[in-house]
């Protein structure tokens, strides 16, 4: 089962791709575990916030809005710090 871990890159959002909207960021993950560790990650990262578990990834609700849609395999450093046990 995907399961996409959902958020808000506060950050990102108001420039660049997301000139005057929301950046928007997801990482597709293959398990509840891997889902786990990366919504982990996200709580503790003060740019991050509205951090779901969600079925589907996220979609624009704007057109000035941005998405960006990863997969877990293409995370690394901090994300993965709860993957690798060392939380």
């Amino acid at each position: 089962m995907t399961i996409y871990v959902n958020m808000v890159d506060r950050f990102m959002s108001g420039w660049g791709g997301a000139s005057g909207g929301v950046s928007r960021y997801s990482v597709k993950c293959d398990t509840r575990e891997q889902a786990d560790a990366i919504e982990k990650a996200a709580h503790d990262r003060s740019e991050m916030k509205y951090v779901t578990l969600a079925l589907a990834p996220p979609r624009k609700r704007s057109a000035r809005d941005h998405v960006k849609i990863v997969d877990f395999q293409d995370v690394d450093g901090p994300w993965l710090t709860y993957w690798r046990g060392e939380s």
